[in-house]
């Protein structure tokens, strides 16, 4: 009887998988975004991965723009569908300017993720950010060169609205969230997004300074950008691990202390993302859902097919 029963859970359990992918396959035919998750979430250094997951699975999305840094890890946290991705993969194969920054942001919404809370490491630029801290950065200066940042191009042109780069809703949940767990969380502040592998020269790091500019980082400018075109929430946590190289006691800081800021960095990084996952509102009332409404300037008729095509699931509503 135990074994009829195993027998018969195991036909349903494939059953319901064949028509899990039947419909997958089928929605990706019509275009339509895969109501996989509602929250995406992105892991910088350090956060490889995202602790209380349940009902966790994997999966890979293909996009027109190439493949994502990973397979996505889905399931449910804090009552609510996410997607995990670690940014540079696991094992962290990947550098910041080898990142396919559109296919990352083009697979969260083809999941259906509205919103993106997105983990870095970052180096400090004040004294006052000292390493442990977060800062919820609120503004962007962008120093990389290698990098497509759009998906726009290529037949169709575009321009989004980007003076306010971050969404509000999901920043102040986040700083919220960093209170809650006992976490110093710090809203607002300027992200320099350099192009890296190496880190500032001393001159770099005193010009930005100079800007007023809070913290330096590799990664989150391009993740904005486009996820503003897709209509995506986005907002970034900087977890400081060093003073960068302006600060007169930036020698004698060793690799093994950055590592032990790291792992403690992640580990409050998991706190602030629970928390701020559990404290998003379900419904969106930013501006954040129709920033591409006026974006595009091309005349639909003069659009190539294959460019619309490409970008159907994020600008289809807007193409006719």
């Amino acid at each position: 009887m135990q074994g009829g029963q195993a027998n018969a859970a195991g036909i349903l359990s494939c059953l319901g998988q064949v028509r899990r992918a039947l419909q997958i396959r089928l929605r990706r035919r019509r275009g339509f975004g895969l109501p996989e998750a509602e929250i995406g979430i992105i892991g910088g250094s350090g956060l490889y991965s995202m602790p209380g997951l349940t009902e966790v699975r994997e999966e890979r999305v293909p996009t027109p723009f190439g493949d994502a840094s990973d397979s996505f890890i889905l399931g449910s946290l804090e009552g609510r569908t996410v997607a995990f991705l670690a940014r540079h993969g696991r094992g962290h194969r990947l550098l910041p300017s080898e990142l396919n920054f559109r296919a990352n942001i083009y697979a969260m919404k083809a999941l259906g993720v509205e919103r993106i809370l997105s983990v870095s490491a970052v180096g400090s630029l004040k004294e006052e950010h000292k390493p442990t801290d977060f800062v919820i950065a609120d503004q962007f200066i962008d120093r990389t060169f290698l990098r497509t940042s759009t998906f726009f191009g290529d037949g169709i042109v575009g321009h989004v609205a980007f003076g306010d780069p971050v969404c509000a809703t999901v920043a102040e949940a986040a700083a919220a969230a960093c209170e809650q767990v006992g976490v110093v969380g710090k809203r607002g502040g300027t992200y320099i997004c350099m192009e890296g592998p190496q880190f500032s020269t001393k001159a770099e790091s005193n010009l930005y300074r100079s800007w007023g500019a809070d913290v330096v980082g590799m990664t989150n400018l391009q993740e904005a950008k486009l996820a503003r075109e897709a209509e995506i929430c986005y907002a970034t946590v900087a977890m400081v691990t060093d003073y960068d190289c302006w600060h007169p006691h930036h020698d004698s800081v060793t690799v093994e202390q950055i590592v032990a800021v790291l792992h403690q960095n992640a580990e409050n990084a998991a706190k602030v993302v629970r928390a701020t996952v559990a404290a998003l509102p379900a419904e969106r009332t930013c501006g954040c859902a129709t920033a591409a409404k006026y974006a595009i300037l091309t005349q639909p008729a003069a659009i190539p097919e294959a460019a619309k095509e490409r970008v159907r699931l994020l600008f289809g509503k807007y193409l006719g």
